[in-house]
């Protein structure tokens, strides 16, 4: 069963650090090994048929066919359908396909951009695999996929009606690429329907795990054209979108456009026209047909007022879906202009300059790391938290630095595997200065932080987007970057990705002991010296009656004379009980002898101080908000992961934490604590701790 939350945070740390999920060592899509299945099919003479994406009626999905009766939908091989099927034909090009009956022109367009590049087109499309020699119907692509490239393997059935694809189409009927690029995206989404409807960028990340920069058409910078240049000469993919009618439908206006619909930007080009500087901008539209009326479109006359060489160069007649339209057009006619590149050094030109990226994971956990926006000043600061330090740039580039140094990416992972089904928060992130009083100081930015202090840089909305990304200009210093959720108490998973030009260093301020109600320092509550007496009175006679305590006696004096009558409680049960013996039980006996006894004593009370001290709702039980307080308080300083783990496994269902359950973490974290404090300063474990260190992290 696959891991989830922090475990998987966790586990997924372990395995980057083996460059598992790279793209030259991809993690299985779904357990799923390509050689491993292609060899058995051939060793075993049998054709492939994929368990995990059926071809059946499921993974399809819904989907609007139009005339086509679904009941007449047959799932059929290459094989079947011509008598000697292709991968490729002639080499890749945008005009090798065509749209079919799911609304997916926004990733057939990031597709059209992929056929540019062939070093990337390589990466999603393995050539290893065709219908010749070693075919077993077997197949592979490989995808990016929130913080990891993944290989998904695919049979090669694909849904026909009356013996043709009802999904993208090839112009050559013998090549089938693109059919099976676009079965194994249906796959990573959940069905084919679960591809309807999208914008291109979502696929130019999936194709690269690069950059995004989005533009805004309505208020281009004023380098935009300079910038599109330098993307079309890297390699950079550029797709692009019309606004949304009045209805979700791709309605056809008159000037050719489909509105709410994607496109490719294929190229770029300055030409000169009745002695005038013109900016073209070359457009694919996805459906391979159906193209621009206006200006510079195929037909226009304005193709005379160029020199033949340009005009040879440029114009072309047919309606296969390309055109041509002026800057100034692209940007009245066009909602937005998505970038995609393994690396941002486009954004510069002639910087000497190499952009360095940081990635990290982290999560928003309702109740502990989910703060909300600024505004929930309360909250705030329990979001995730990453300092950042920027150094100087080097002198060979500092000359050619433009105005933003920096690129900040805020991602949001799916918790559903089906995208029509995944519901996107509103997310965005925030960029402080870190004063000089904060310098040095390690754990989480308090509140009063965020109370006196505004934000530098960040995003200007918040946007229910699976990205959100903002260039920044940031001069040497250290920045504290919060990421968050506009709402409070929303959890989700993100991916935060940091560019620079300069170097810089990255580390999350996940522990938690510069709380500004503790400042730092271990805190033990306030006493009743009655009921400080009371409690001597009680261990002494305990003492004096017991000379070894074992769980079942443990457990009903714990019982009996600490949860009594206070809070809610179900009282200790016995095998918490053991485990507490098994943590101080130094000499192995299955007994607590009268000193390991008073020392578990005195911890249990301390901790049921510090229980009703952050108990402040008075409920008997601690929130994940108090939990925090509480662990704070008790000197602990833990990760945001092991903190939302040990919340789940020892919490209730509705994120509550009775005192027997509180007591019974903060023990096993505080012997943790003393064990690793002697593994850091060099001390070898005996046979005795390793079991002592055993049991407290599985008891």
């Amino acid at each position: 069963m696959p891991s989830s939350g922090a475990c998987a945070n966790i586990i997924n740390s372990r395995r980057k650090k083996n460059a598992y999920g790279t793209p030259a060592n991809p993690e299985n899509f779904l357990d799923q090994d390509f050689v491993q299945l292609k060899q058995y099919c051939l060793s075993q003479r049998l054709r492939y048929v994929d368990d995990m994406f059926p071809p059946d009626r499921m993974s399809i999905g819904k989907v609007e066919l139009g005339p086509h009766d679904p009941a007449k939908i047959v799932w059929r091989r290459p094989r079947d359908l011509v008598p000697n099927p292709s991968f490729i034909v002639g080499g890749v090009s945008r005009f090798d396909f065509g749209q079919g009956s799911v609304g997916d022109c926004w990733f057939l367009a990031s597709i059209g951009a992929l056929t540019f590049q062939k070093n990337i087109f390589a990466q999603v499309v393995p050539s290893d695999q065709s219908f010749d020699e070693g075919y077993s119907g077997v197949f592979h692509f490989r995808f990016w996929r929130f913080g990891r490239w993944v290989d998904v393997v695919i049979d090669d059935k694909l849904p026909t009606i009356d013996g043709r694809l009802i999904f993208v189409h090839s112009k050559d009927p013998t090549e089938f690429w693109p059919a099976l690029l676009e079965k194994a995206y249906a796959k990573v989404c959940g069905s084919y329907a679960d591809m309807s409807a999208g914008t291109p960028s979502e696929a130019l990340v999936d194709f690269t795990g690069g950059v995004h920069i989005c533009v805004q058409l309505s208020e281009p910078p004023p380098d935009l054209w300079e910038l599109m240049c330098r993307a079309g000469q890297s390699q950079s993919l550029m797709g692009c979108g019309t606004p949304q009618g009045e209805t979700s439908a791709n309605t056809v206006l008159q000037n050719g456009l489909v509105q709410g619909h994607a496109y490719t930007v294929t190229g770029v080009k300055q030409v000169i026209s009745q002695g005038n500087p013109v900016r073209l901008v070359r457009l694919w539209n996805p459906w391979g047909q159906g193209e621009w009326k206006g200006d510079w479109s195929d037909l226009s006359p304005l193709w005379q007022t160029i020199s033949p060489q340009d005009r040879e160069q440029c114009q072309s007649v047919g309606n296969d879906g390309e055109f041509w339209m002026t800057l100034e057009d692209f940007c009245r006619f066009y909602d937005d202009l998505d970038f995609c590149s393994e690396c941002p050094e486009f954004l510069d030109e002639g910087s000497s300059c190499h952009w360095k990226t940081s990635v990290y994971e982290g999560r928003w956990v309702a109740g502990t790391t989910a703060g909300g926006c600024l505004m929930n000043t309360a909250s705030f600061w329990t979001n995730p938290q990453f300092r950042v330090k920027i150094d100087e740039l080097a002198d060979e580039c500092s000359t050619s630095q433009g105005e933003n140094n920096m690129l900040v990416s805020l991602m949001q992972k799916p918790d559903k595997r089906n995208r029509r089904l995944v519901q996107n928060l509103y997310i965005g992130f925030s960029v402080f200065e870190v004063t000089k009083e904060y310098e040095g100081k390690k754990g989480k930015f308090p509140a009063s932080f965020f109370g006196r202090n505004k934000p530098v840089a960040g995003t200007k909305k918040f946007i229910n987007s699976r990205e959100m990304m903002e260039l920044v200009a940031l001069k040497p210093g250290e920045y504290l970057i919060v990421p968050c959720t506009y709402n409070p108490d929303e959890t989700a998973s993100f991916i935060l990705t940091i560019i620079s030009k300069a170097e810089t260093h990255v580390h999350e301020d996940s522990g938690s002991n510069n709380h500004e109600h503790v400042e730092g320092e271990e805190h033990t509550p306030d006493k009743n010296e009655t009921e400080e007496e009371k409690r001597k009175t009680i261990i002494r006679q305990l003492s004096e009656k017991y000379d070894a305590v074992n769980a079942e006696l443990l457990q009903k004096i714990l019982n009996d004379k600490v949860l009594k009558g206070d809070v809610k409680t179900r009282g200790f049960s016995i095998e918490a009980c053991r485990s507490m013996v098994a943590l101080l039980d130094t000499s192995l006996t299955g007994n607590l002898t009268n000193q390991e006894f008073v020392v578990l004593w005195n911890k249990v009370n301390m901790l049921k101080d510090i229980f009703l001290s952050a108990d402040v709702s008075q409920s008997g039980t601690l929130s994940l908000s108090e939990l925090r307080t509480a662990l704070i308080a008790s000197g602990q300083r833990i990760s945001e992961d092991i903190f939302n783990l040990m919340a789940l496994r020892y919490g209730s269902s509705s994120g509550q934490m009775a005192l027997e359950d509180f007591i019974s973490l903060a023990l096993r974290l505080d012997c943790m604590r003393d064990l690793f404090s002697q593994l850091s300063n060099g001390m070898t474990m005996t046979l005795r701790k390793t079991e002592w260190l055993y049991l407290s992290m599985y008891n």
